[in-house]
C-alpha cells in the first residue's frame, strides 16, 4: 500500500496507547481509525515497544476473540509501520496499572513528543517528563491539517 515504507515524512514522534490500537483495529469505520491510517501514511513517526505489541495481541485475543493468525498478521503490520523502541527503564508512576507505565517507558525511550491515550490515569498526568499526553480526539485535531492520500 502507498505510504507504508519506513521513510518518515514528519518529525512528530508519537506513542499510541494499546486502547487506540484496539479501537482502530476492531472498528475500521470508527472515529479513531484515521489515527492508524495516519501512522501508515507516515504523517507522524510511530513508536512502540515489545510490551505494547504483546499487550495489543493479548487484548485482541482475550477480549475480542481474534484468532492467532489474524493477530499475527495485524501485529506484523503494526511492527512494519512503527519503530520498536528499546525500553531500558519503565517508570513506576501509575502504581495500580503497570501497563500504563510501559507506555510511559516507551515514550521516554523513543524521545516521543506525544502519547495518545484514552486511559484516564495517563490523561490525568497531562504531561510526563516533557511528553504531552492527549486524548485520541485531541490528536485527531492535530492531524486535521494532514490529509490522507
Amino acid at each position: 500500500m502507498q505510504g507504508e515504507n519506513k521513510k518518515k515524512s514528519s518529525e512528530l514522534k508519537v506513542v499510541l496507547d494499546t486502547n487506540v490500537y484496539i479501537s482502530a483495529f476492531n472498528y475500521p469505520k470508527g472515529v479513531l481509525f484515521p489515527i492508524w491510517q495516519h501512522a501508515r501514511f507516515r504523517t507522524y513517526e510511530l513508536f512502540l515497544s515489545s510490551a505494547i505489541v504483546n499487550e495489543t495481541g493479548r487484548v485482541l485475543r482475550d477480549n475480542f476473540v481474534w484468532g492467532d493468525s489474524r493477530i499475527r498478521s495485524q501485529l506484523k503490520e503494526l511492527s512494519r509501520v512503527g519503530e520498536i523502541a528499546t525500553v531500558s527503564v519503565v517508570p513506576n508512576v501509575i502504581k495500580h496499572d503497570p501497563v500504563d507505565n510501559q507506555i510511559l517507558g516507551c515514550a521516554l525511550a523513543s524521545k516521543a513528543h506525544i502519547i495518545v491515550s484514552g486511559d484516564r490515569d495517563l490523561l490525568r498526568l497531562k504531561e510526563y517528563e516533557g511528553i504531552r499526553i492527549v486524548s485520541p480526539i485531541d490528536f485527531l485535531h492535530t492531524l486535521a491539517g494532514y490529509p490522507l492520500k
